[in-house]
């Protein structure tokens, strides 16, 4: 790798250009990258996704696929209803599929990996779940925690809170059913965002990082049509996705693993990448909103405090039990994870359904109140708070994992 170049230009021998760039090539796409540094990465992409139109998020783009469905059959009957590939959500979760498809190409891990029917069981009412729990607390583990905590939203305290009481059931239930069938689970109870296993060779499998750059070539041709067609939001939106799942790929930061192994096995990596990437993003958008670049409103959901706590605690199961969150599963789906493609579809019919029953119910405004937490306490104990927060998380997954190691 990098020190044979080191070698290689310390004794004078020359290298050809060729050689250079496959040794970058390998450097990128052949081994992870860091998980903190790929975690800071994402936060920055959502503070600037916020400073050019909303933050992210992946459960509204899941819900238009549902919402889609449902009116396709008869059941939804939406006149205003956009197409998914007009959608800003949805066309940002296209990005996001086939930014990691093109990335698990371009690195030679994808792979179509069928599950058993009891996993593909669990990956449909996980995504079930995962539906109910996002539309209740007004966003996935994206949206109504990590983004709306960075908008300093009190329903994202509300919803993390939700979020590891649902990750300690899940973890608990995965115990207990590993315990009574340990030969046919035991894969289950590794962390949902471990490298995938590696693609069986095959004469086809060299030709994965050709197919990749393709995709990838394709997806700008793909944003620059729609630019000339008027959508230059939905372009960004596109090439934004993209971004998102590169990073999430290559880095395999997972949010799931961040609330699931501290139950587990106390591996703190991901938690601790976690709190310091909603730091920044927290920062990033206090200032935003701060100098009125944003309107101080934005991303501040009514479900404080059932909704969010509610919420949360069912998505927290659903995405232990599925083996990924919205952005998780949708990420996984790309590289070829049949039981994630299953997730994210019930997903799409759980999110759309369960908005259906709150709206005819007309109890979509009974979840709770949309409090901003600079208007309780002022700008300094606000954001001081959240950075005080995510310190303890930080410093309790790291006590948690070397208390577990010691014994």
């Amino acid at each position: 790798g990098v020190d044979k170049l080191k070698v290689l230009f310390m004794t004078g021998a020359s290298i050809t250009l060729s050689a250079f760039l496959r040794e970058q090539y390998e450097s990128v796409f052949g081994r992870p990258w860091a998980v903190l540094t790929s975690a800071l990465v994402i936060a920055s992409l959502n503070v600037f996704l916020f400073a050019f139109d909303r933050p992210w998020t992946a459960s509204d783009g899941i819900r238009n696929w549902g919402d889609w469905l449902f009116q396709s059959v008869g059941i939804l009957s939406q006149p205003d209803l956009l197409s998914p590939f007009l959608y800003s959500g949805s066309v940002l979760n296209l990005g996001l599929l086939l930014g990691a498809f093109s990335a698990a190409l371009l690195s030679r891990e994808f792979g179509v990996r069928m599950a058993p029917v009891a996993e593909l069981v669990k990956g449909a009412l996980g995504g079930l779940m995962m539906g109910w729990g996002a539309v209740l607390s007004f966003g996935c583990n994206i949206g109504g925690f990590f983004s709306a905590l960075s908008a300093l939203s009190l329903s994202g305290i509300a919803m993390m809170a939700g979020l590891a009481i649902g990750a300690f059931l899940g973890t608990r239930y995965l115990s207990w059913e590993t315990g009574r069938r340990p030969a046919t689970n035991a894969e289950q109870f590794q962390s949902p965002c471990e490298p995938s296993p590696a693609t069986p060779s095959s004469p086809s499998s060299g030709f994965q990082p050709l197919i990749g750059f393709f995709v990838f070539f394709a997806l700008l041709i793909v944003a620059y049509i729609y630019r000339q067609l008027g959508y230059t939001p939905q372009a960004t939106f596109l090439l934004f996705g993209v971004a998102f799942g590169v990073v999430f790929q290559r880095s395999r930061f997972c949010l799931v693993r961040a609330f699931r192994e501290p139950f587990m096995s106390g591996e703190s990596e991901h938690t601790r990448a976690a709190a310091l990437a909603l730091t920044l993003s927290m920062i990033g958008f206090s200032i935003l909103k701060a100098t009125d670049l944003k309107d101080s409103t934005e991303w501040v959901f009514p479900s404080f405090w059932l909704g969010a706590l509610l919420g949360g605690s069912l998505f927290g199961v659903g995405m232990v039990i599925a083996g990924g969150c919205g952005a998780g599963s949708i990420w996984r789906a790309g590289e070829g994870h049949i039981k994630l493609w299953v997730g994210v579809i019930f997903f799409a019919i759980g999110a759309s359904a369960m908005r259906i029953f709150l709206v005819r119910a007309e109890l979509l405004r009974e979840l709770g109140s949309a409090l901003f937490l600079p208007s309780l306490v002022g700008w300094g104990s606000a954001v001081w708070g959240v950075v005080a927060l995510m310190a303890v998380w930080y410093l309790l997954a790291g006590w948690n994992e070397q208390r577990k190691r010691s014994t």
